[in-house]
């Protein structure tokens, strides 16, 4: 295998770790200006983007997972299925978590509510990061994958 070769195949890895490094970010950009907690509808307006953007992020990336990236893995690493299968249902419960997040924006629910629908996002989001991580960023390093990054890892 070439030099060039393996730099495409790490990429996958390298890939996986800056997406959801800018998904954290994302998050604690969103929960930075909830605790701003300005008054007024400039305040609304900000925090209403933040949500969007993250929520849009988030859930574009666990598709594009879904859709490119599990299977392919499946496909090569038949044993890691009950992993794969695990991940898709957090990224369920994530959705889930995520409709009820924009819901509570869309009505102005209190900043304590709306932080309380973050925290849950938070926990379950970083939890699935790590498993994601531990359990896959391995396979990444040699999975041949011919698909643009955007595509599989979500629009970031």
């Amino acid at each position: 295998m070439t030099e060039r070769e393996t730099t495409r195949l790490l990429a996958w890895s390298q890939e996986l770790r800056r997406v959801h490094h800018r998904l954290r970010e994302a998050l604690s950009v969103t929960r930075a200006s909830l605790a701003d907690g300005a008054p007024g509808e400039a305040a609304t307006r900000e925090l209403l983007l933040y949500c969007h953007g993250f929520c849009t992020a988030l859930d574009g990336h666990h598709q594009g997972e879904d859709r490119t990236l599990f299977p392919a893995i499946a496909a090569a690493h038949p044993k890691l299925r009950p992993v794969l299968r695990s991940l898709e249902q957090d990224h369920s419960m994530i959705a889930d978590l995520l409709g009820g997040l924009r819901a509570a924006v869309d009505r102005a629910a209190t900043p304590e509510e709306l932080e309380q629908h973050l925290e849950g996002i938070a926990a379950l989001m970083e939890n699935h990061f790590r498993y994601e991580e531990r359990q896959l960023l391995r396979v990444l390093e040699t999975l041949e994958l011919a698909a643009v990054p955007r595509e599989v890892l979500g629009p970031l």
